[in-house]
């Protein structure tokens, strides 16, 4: 099966057909071992360990942790992301995107108010889960229009922790009124 790999702004074309696994049209040593009852994972590629876990937020999104480093990630399989090609639904609804939890957990701070502006990447609230501190931030730029959880809340997946609406065109353009 072939999947397309959104990280960031990279996509990686990955190929696990018959048994053995290509990146980008290049073969790599990859072998992939539970580590206890837990979702944590052994991954070792070309040689090289890994400790790794991955837990899906959405039916394509996954939250990756790798080596202590946080990745977001979607996984879209070639038939969706030829169905996604067709029908020219590139990502979905534009505009700005509420932050969610991306596992249960709960809520250690949450470092905007309503009414703040915000910008893609900027950290908007801490969320402890499995014992890790994870910062959560803002996929795009955006205006804080409701907070929906409070620190020391036991959140759960997909709940909804801060909302975000579009930045006026006026703030946008810098034009702001006096």
């Amino acid at each position: 099966m072939r999947y397309h790999v959104n990280i960031g702004e990279r996509t990686f074309v990955v190929d696990l057909t018959g048994g053995h696994v290509e990146v980008d049209g290049t073969a790599v040593e990859a072998h992939l071992d539970r580590v206890g009852e837990g979702p944590l994972r052994s991954l070792v590629l070309d040689g090289r360990s890994h400790r790794i876990v991955a837990l899906r937020s959405r039916s394509e999104e996954w939250d990756v942790h790798l080596d202590g480093l946080r990745l977001q990630a979607e996984t879209v399989d070639e038939r969706s992301s030829a169905i996604r090609e067709m029908t020219a639904r590139a990502g979905g609804p534009s505009g700005p995107k509420p932050l969610l939890a991306p596992m249960p957990g709960m809520v250690v701070k949450i470092s905007v108010e309503v009414g703040d502006q915000v910008s893609a990447g900027q950290g908007i609230a801490i969320v402890e889960a499995m014992k890790m501190e994870n910062e959560l931030k803002a996929a795009t730029d955006g205006i804080v229009t409701r907070i929906a959880a409070a620190e020391g809340e036991a959140v759960e997946k997909d709940q909804l922790l801060v909302d975000l609406g579009p930045i006026p065109e006026e703030e946008e353009a810098g034009e702001g009124t006096e």
